[in-house]
């Protein structure tokens, strides 16, 4: 049995942090940052079933041309993402009245869609973008079990080219979903490696008043390629809920619109529409499964 304080329940028997029961989310789930996003989202909705909110973890559930569906805001960084993948595990693969593991695995789909700012100079803004693999700098994952869903080859190859300090620990790096990427893959969608950094400021090569351990590290990160995969993006979740996923079963994929490009110094003149062309695709393409 698992015991009390390793799975925190509510007095209502809901899920610690996002006050869910089993019965308010759907198997496919679509994670925002900002909880101001999840209704961007669920507007598109035929209909809402369920809400709540807690914290900065707010939750909808509702129908979409006769697909059930969730969207869920995780807040900001692979920390929340810790308490959010495993909280919803824990709603699907444990019983939280006798708080033990079921027999039957059962899978979610997640699907996380955000806004980033693209490296390479040929993904325009406005463009979609999938992360092929996640690529954690923030050392969170650390503390699992991971080497069985790792990718070596590319965490070596990281290191290396960047001469990386093993001081602030092993970057990780977690493949998408197959399965998610067959159905929400297409033409116009550009493939790469995400990097997931701990912080917003220092961790992502932002100077205001503190020094930086490698003041070259984003240059490093925009030439460093994997077997022609490059690094698309820098963003705070897309690492840490792949390994996760991977690790407990579940299915996983992050897509971004492209709002800005820092190698060209350009932004969206409307990215709103971005975003909602994005939102609309993914929709449609979980609706028709």
């Amino acid at each position: 049995m698992i015991q009390n304080s390793e799975l925190i329940l509510n007095p209502d028997g809901s899920v610690y942090h996002l006050n869910l029961l089993p019965e308010h989310i759907a198997n496919d789930i679509i994670f925002v940052g900002d909880q101001n996003r999840v209704e961007k989202i669920t507007q598109f909705f035929d209909s809402i079933e369920y809400s709540t909110q807690k914290r900065e973890f707010k939750t909808q559930t509702g129908i979409y041309k006769g697909k059930r569906i969730s969207v869920m805001s995780t807040g900001i960084g692979p920390d929340n993402i810790d308490i959010v993948v495993n909280e919803l595990d824990a709603l699907v693969n444990i019983d939280l009245k006798t708080r033990q593991p079921k027999e039957e695995l059962t899978s979610l789909n997640i699907i996380r869609i955000g806004t980033s700012g693209s490296l390479q100079k040929d993904i325009p803004v406005d463009s979609f973008v999938m992360s092929k693999f996640g690529l954690g700098l923030d050392n969170m994952l650390r503390s699992y079990l991971i080497d069985e869903v790792a990718n070596a080859a590319i965490e070596d190859a990281f290191i290396n080219h960047t001469n990386w300090d093993i001081r602030k620990g092993r970057p990780y790096a977690i493949a998408c979903s197959e399965k998610l990427e067959k159905i929400i893959e297409s033409d116009k969608i550009f493939k790469g490696i995400t990097a997931t950094a701990g912080g917003f400021y220092g961790p992502q090569g932002r100077v205001l008043r503190l020094n930086i351990q490698d003041s070259e590290l984003n240059s490093k990160m925009d030439n460093f390629s994997f077997n022609d995969e490059r690094i698309t993006n820098l963003e705070m979740e897309t690492a840490a809920i792949y390994g996760l996923s991977a690790l407990l079963g579940h299915n996983a994929l992050s897509l971004n619109a492209i709002i800005a490009n820092r190698a060209s110094g350009t932004f969206s003149e409307d990215p709103y529409k971005a975003v909602d062309e994005l939102i609309t695709y993914t929709l449609n393409k979980l609706a028709q499964q």
